[in-house]
């Protein structure tokens, strides 16, 4: 879950880097660079050293680009990154909603590459993807000691290529799958009555940069058709824009806090609902494949009683990312703030544990876990009409 493009260019690649190679010129002529100097100095004496001495073939683009991965890596936090020209591109097809690939959503765990939800309709959830699977090699090349931008660069591609991935679900039993990538268009969110009930259901994918809109003329069109109880599937959702699951929010949250954001320096931001009821019974969907956004809307939805979640264990993902321009089209997504949800609890590497846990069985002929929420849903319903 991350605010999108918070902030304008931070220095334009072309200026650093003229401002770098000139003063490396300079130092790399230093002889000494003792224990306690600067970083900064030692930095620009190793510049200047490899201009001055290096006898293989580089750029200097290719230089900064290295440096800049380097240092977001040096910080061991799996959802900070800087994202080159193409890994700034890919970012920005997700939120956007289309892109090419397999559909699936990476995480990094203990630095191993899990899956942290398939889409819904995806090559990657056709070919039997599930959430927690972790991804051991991609084109039978092995994962370890590789990035996570690396690996989701690698796996995605144009429409009609293929990738061969080596996957190990979460029983220990490993398998091959060999996925033809397609364009990957994601619609956020889709609603139904489900059949012989007044029970409204909707399906967020995903919270990408439509999701609010989308969502209210879903509700609004169900509330049309005689929605009396609402059933919100967040399962497999991997999250997305803060600013769109606060819309989301306000919808079945009661009037109050929804989320609270606190950076490095203490500050608190409060995002609040303005609904002054919770108009219908409701239920939540949750598995371990919600994270991030997904885990703040259940999180409010639960801390305020305004309905159960029903299912397993969220993923347990409770920070937050700013994404920063650092020229036009690379980026900086960086760790920004902790979020807390409305009683104050973090669920960081915790994760949110439903009201009712209840498994969906791997060979299940039946969603369990949504028959469950819409028996709670149907009980509610006969309450109100005594």
């Amino acid at each position: 879950m991350f605010n999108k493009k918070v902030s304008i260019w931070i220095i334009p690649v072309a200026v650093f880097l003229t401002l770098i190679v000139t003063l490396g010129g300079v130092v790399w002529g230093l002889q000494k660079v003792t224990h306690n100097a600067g970083g900064t100095l030692q930095f620009l004496y190793t510049l200047g050293k490899i201009h001055s001495s290096y006898v293989g073939e580089y750029t200097n683009q290719k230089l900064f680009e290295g440096a800049m991965h380097g240092m977001v890596e040096s910080l061991d936090d799996p959802y900070s990154e800087y994202m080159d020209a193409k890994e700034f591109a890919h970012l920005n097809e997700m939120t956007d909603g289309t892109f090419g690939g397999i559909g699936v959503v990476l995480g990094q765990r203990n630095k191993e590459f899990v899956v942290v939800a398939p889409m819904e309709g995806s090559p990657g959830a056709k070919a039997g993807i599930e959430a927690g699977d972790k991804i051991l090699k991609v084109n039978d090349q092995d994962t370890k000691g590789r990035t996570l931008e690396d690996i989701v660069g690698t796996i995605r591609g144009k429409k009609g290529t293929s990738v061969k991935l080596l996957l190990e679900h979460k029983n220990g039993e490993q398998y091959t799958a060999d996925i033809v990538r397609d364009d990957i268009k994601i619609q956020s969110v889709a609603g139904r009555m489900l059949p012989d009930s007044k029970i409204g259901y909707i399906r967020i994918a995903m919270f990408n940069e439509n999701t609010g809109e989308e969502f209210r003329k879903a509700y609004e069109k169900l509330e049309q058709e005689g929605m009396q109880a609402t059933l919100l599937d967040l399962r497999h959702n991997p999250g997305g824009l803060l600013g769109e699951c606060v819309k989301v929010s306000n919808y079945v949250v009661p009037k109050g806090p929804i989320v609270s954001i606190t950076d490095k320096k203490g500050k608190t931001q409060v995002y609040e609902s303005k609904l002054e009821k919770v108009k219908y019974p409701l239920a939540v969907l949750i598995d371990h494949g919600s994270a991030s956004a997904s885990e703040i809307v259940s999180a409010a939805v639960q801390d305020t009683k305004a309905g159960k979640l029903f299912g397993v264990k969220t993923y347990g993902k409770g920070c937050v990312q700013s994404v920063f321009h650092i020229s036009p089209n690379t980026g900086l997504k960086l760790t920004t703030a902790m979020y807390y949800t409305p009683s104050g609890r973090s669920i960081h590497k915790v994760g949110v544990t439903p009201d009712v846990e209840i498994e969906l069985p791997e060979k299940a002929t039946s969603d369990v876990q949504l028959k469950k929420a819409e028996e709670y849903l149907k009980e509610e319903l006969e309450k109100k009409e005594k």
